[in-house]
This record gives structure tokens, sequence and C-alpha cells, in this order.
């Protein structure tokens, strides 16, 4: 692709949370900065070690004691992708902000497409895909994700939520205004607007190892967007209690005319402990939601943080307007 001179102007901020990806770290490197090369002079790359029990650290710290567009993170303890994010945004200084992961299922190189696409006017540009290369249980916890997002967040539902996106800086100076222990990037840019697009990019399987997305992890996502940005799963709760009331008191009333009118012997123990489990776990059901709701709020009036730097390498500050945790 060839660029002319005001491209290569433009300024990019690249976010990448790093989890056991000591394998890749180099290879993602060179890809990147020769991507990156062919755009703009001005860019640059911000690692967010996760805690990450391999030796990704040590390979990231290598490259940016040599390359000063660099910016190397290292969280003290594991707190997980959208944590890691909101890390690394506080410290991206650039006009476009990138994010994507470690694994190279998202090609460096489409950062250009992304790039032309959002100077359209867009405020926000997700890199959809044709065919997904990710396991079943992934993509089953992807797409469960995605309906529920359309009904919590409002997603068109022509948008795909794909972790390779790009957005201008001021929305990433909105979205780390949440200050939250339960950041959700996604959730957080539909807050702040509604001008967002995709483009079509590659997929492919990751380079070495093994993702830690899984079908636990996509709950846990659902249950945070879900409880975080709105208290459907309340309302859910209160309609179901109140409908298997009204079947209860409908069945009641049943029961009395037999057995008054028509004289009609009423017996049935399994019928009854069916009904008393299946009510007990509804039960349980409700409460476990409203303890969700209770312990969140909890933890968000003691503070708990995001995350904790325990070092940084080129990344003496956070970024004008951005405040460190």
């Amino acid at each position: 692709m060839t660029t002319d001179k005001s491209e290569k102007t433009d300024a990019i901020s690249i976010v990448i949370p790093v989890y056991n990806s000591e394998e890749i770290v180099d290879e993602l490197y060179r890809r990147l900065t020769k991507a990156l090369g062919l755009i703009t002079t001005n860019y640059e790359i911000i690692y967010v070690n996760d805690c990450s029990p391999d030796n990704s650290w040590e390979k990231i710290s290598r490259i940016a004691e040599s390359d000063n567009h660099i910016k190397a993170i290292l969280l003290r303890k594991n707190v997980g992708y959208d944590n890691a994010l909101m890390a690394g945004l506080r410290y991206a200084g650039k006009t476009y902000v990138v994010i994507m992961d470690d694994d190279l299922q998202y090609a460096p190189e489409d950062i250009q497409y992304l790039l032309k696409y959002i100077k359209k006017g867009y405020d926000v540009v997700y890199g959809d895909l044709l065919n997904k290369r990710d396991s079943i249980t992934k993509k089953l916890g992807s797409w469960f994700n995605g309906k529920i997002a359309r009904i919590i967040l409002k997603k068109p539902a022509n948008i795909y939520l794909s972790p390779f996106k790009i957005f201008r800086n001021e929305i990433a100076h909105e979205i780390i205004k949440y200050d939250g222990p339960f950041p959700y990037i996604d959730g957080l840019i539909f807050q702040v607007t509604s001008s967002i697009d995709q483009v079509i990019v590659s997929h492919f399987k990751r380079a070495s190892g093994s993702g830690g997305h899984g079908l636990f992890r996509s709950l846990r996502i659902m249950m945070n967007f879900c409880t975080t940005f709105s208290i459907l799963p309340l309302r859910i709760s209160t309609v179901t209690g109140f409908i298997i009331s009204l079947v209860a008191f409908s069945f009641s009333i049943t029961l009395i005319v037999w057995k008054l009118w028509f004289n009609i012997d009423v017996e049935g123990w399994a019928s009854i402990m069916l009904g008393i489990l299946g009510m007990g776990g509804i039960q349980l059901m409700s409460l476990g939601i409203l303890g969700e709701y209770i312990g969140r709020a909890y933890l968000n009036i003691n503070r708990k943080p995001q995350y904790v730097i325990k070092d940084r390498l080129n990344a003496s500050s956070p970024c004008p307007g951005q405040k460190q945790q």
C-alpha cells in the first residue's frame, strides 16, 4: 500500500494486553513495527503485561529498552483483559488508539484499513470477520454475548464486538473516566458514542499456545456488562417470580375447585416436590443476582482498584488528563 505525506503524520497508539505470549511477543513486535512504518513514524506500542506467569515481561522489557516507541507496563497481579486495557489506555497519547490482542489472530497489517475507515468521520471502527478461526466454545460465547449486548447496550445487529478496533483519543479519554473495578470496554464505548462502524479484516489461528478465552470468560464478560450497564437481570427475576406466583395461585384455585365441586382427590407428592425444588432454585438464582449487584456496589464503595502497576518502561506517567492507579 502506498501512503501520502498526510498519512505519514498520523499519530497512533497501539494498546495490547499480554498474557502467556512469550513465544509470540517478538513476532508481534516485528510485524507491528513493519506495518506501522508504512503508515506513520509517529506511533507508540503499549504492552500491558497482565502478570503473565511466563517470560513475556522479560521479552517485552528487552524490546522496550531498544526501542523508545515501546511503552511497557507490568501489573502486580492478574486483573483480566478489560482492566489491563484500562491501564494501557491511560498511557495512550496519540490521535488514534488501536486495541488488539497479543496472539496475532488479527493481522497488524490490517491497521491501515481501520485507520482509513475512521478517517471517514467515525468515532470507533471495529474489525469485522468473514471467517472466525476460534474454538467452538469461544464462538458460542461471542455469539451469546453479542445477543445480550443488543439488549443491554443497544448494539446494532450488524456490529461485531471484535477485540480489534480503533477509536479517537477523545473517546479513550471518556472511557477512562470510569474508575470502577469492573470495566467493560465495549460497553463504555457504546455509552460514549453512537458513531460506530466496522470494516472487514483478516482472522487467523492463534500463533502459538492457547488463549485464556473460554466459556467461563464469556460468562464472566456477560455478567460483567449485564450488572454494570443494566438492571435487566433484576427485572427478569422480578417478572419470573410474578409469573410463577400467578401460575401457582391459578393452580391452587383449580385444585380447590376440583376438590369442592367435583369431589376429586388431589394427590401427587412427586409434583409437589418438583414444585418446591423448582421454586427453591428460582429463589436462589434471584438471590444470587441480587447478591451480585450488592457485591459490586460494595467493591465500588470500598474503591477496589482496577489494577496496580508494578513496573513501567518508557512510561513514566500517564498522558495529560489521565490519572494513574
